[in-house]
């Protein structure tokens, strides 16, 4: 009797591993991938106080996000194989409610946020506006988007500089 439920025990074991093999194991169901945070972005700013030029030098460079790159390349337009040099305005604003920085300066470029200027060409550039007492007033300047041409079947990045003095 002992035997007979023995054989029956491990006939049952084996069905219900045929049973799991045949049909697969299941991972279980992964947890819902929580929301992206949405990244920061300043409002676009007013119209701006003053328009400010270095005589076309363009020396200032915004810095690069990643999260800006599509923009700066859809504003630098068709330009084929060779590298872009599309001339836009562009408006700089103190951007004080950012809460990663403090009193960085958003760049906006044809009316869309492309990135912000370094720390020290920001200081440089709140100090210019309090000199010329228009402090955290937007300004106005040109802009070129320069890059992405073609090199070794790769396109290169593009920049955007700005006609501002560059800090010192």
């Amino acid at each position: 009797m002992i035997d007979a439920l023995l054989i029956a025990l491990m006939a049952a074991s084996l069905a219900a591993m045929y049973l799991l093999l045949k049909s697969g194991f299941r991972a279980p169901a992964a947890p819902p991938a929580p929301a992206p945070a949405k990244a920061y972005e300043p409002a676009a700013p007013g119209a701006p106080a003053r328009h400010w030029s270095d005589e076309g030098r363009l020396q200032t460079e915004v810095l690069a996000e990643s999260r800006f790159h599509a923009t700066v390349r859809e504003l630098a337009g068709e330009h084929g194989d060779q590298g872009a040099d599309t001339r836009l305005p562009a408006v700089l604003a103190v951007d004080a409610a950012n809460p990663y920085e403090d009193k960085p300066v958003a760049v906006f470029v044809a009316g869309r946020m492309v990135g912000y200027l370094g720390p020290r060409d920001a200081q440089y550039f709140r100090e210019q506006q309090t000199r010329q007492e228009i402090a955290g007033q937007p300004v106005s300047c040109d802009a070129a988007i320069r890059g992405g041409g073609l090199w070794n079947g790769k396109r290169l990045a593009y920049a955007v500089w700005l006609d501002i003095e560059p800090a010192r």
